[in-house]
């Protein structure tokens, strides 16, 4: 049987990795086999790459095309080494970030050209695609505090932008949701925890039947 493919997309603090943990146990407890990763990262070298784009002083002052190309460099190892492994086991897949973050943060938010974008992903993923993508939407202003609240508070590249490009990227996401609102659930991630979970539930179950 082949597997399930559930992304998860937002702008920062939105709740995704509280919702795809949640999300995982209940699979697990009703028997499925569950792989939870990231993006990027997912893979030793995907990892070594994430820290290179969000911690690392080489990082600074990069430009978009080459964040570009290491997000997706990222995704292609991910993809092959990862991803498609476990779907093609009958895993369910549960990502926290997959290509619509590129197409949103370097696309939209960074203004490189669309068709660029898209061509690059594409090379990146191959036929592999998502069934679900779950968008979790939220203010980028209430993301960012509780970004700034959580952990030491330190910020890491990407959250030290301007609130100027988080709302670019909002704004990004859901208009790539309107465009395919067969594979999209977006959500209010202004909403409980529990609320969230429930409406997620009943999504992924429907795909699983």
């Amino acid at each position: 049987m082949a597997g399930l493919f559930i992304t998860f997309e937002g702008g920062e603090g939105c709740g995704k990795s509280t919702q795809i943990r949640l999300l995982s146990e209940r699979l697990q407890a009703e028997g499925h086999a569950v792989v939870q990763t990231r993006e990027p990262g997912g893979t030793p070298l995907g990892e070594a790459i994430r820290n290179l784009l969000q911690h690392d002083d080489a990082g600074k002052g990069m430009s978009p095309e080459a964040e570009l190309l290491l997000f997706t460099a990222s995704r292609a190892q991910h993809t092959r080494k990862r991803i498609q492994p476990a779907l093609d086991a009958g895993d369910v897949v549960l990502c926290d970030r997959f290509m619509d973050s590129t197409t949103v943060y370097q696309g939209v938010a960074r203004q490189i050209d669309n068709a660029s974008v898209a061509g690059i992903n594409q090379f990146a993923v191959g036929d592999t695609r998502p069934a679900l993508t779950i968008l979790i939407d939220l203010s980028p202003d209430v993301g960012m505090s509780r970004v700034r609240a959580r952990g030491n508070g330190e910020l890491d590249r990407m959250e030290q932008e301007a609130i100027e490009f988080f709302e670019a990227v909002r704004a990004g996401y859901l208009k790539l949701a309107a465009s395919e609102p067969e594979r999209f659930l977006v959500l209010d991630g202004s909403q409980s925890i529990e609320t969230l979970q429930a409406q997620i539930w009943v999504a992924v179950s429907q795909r699983l039947s």
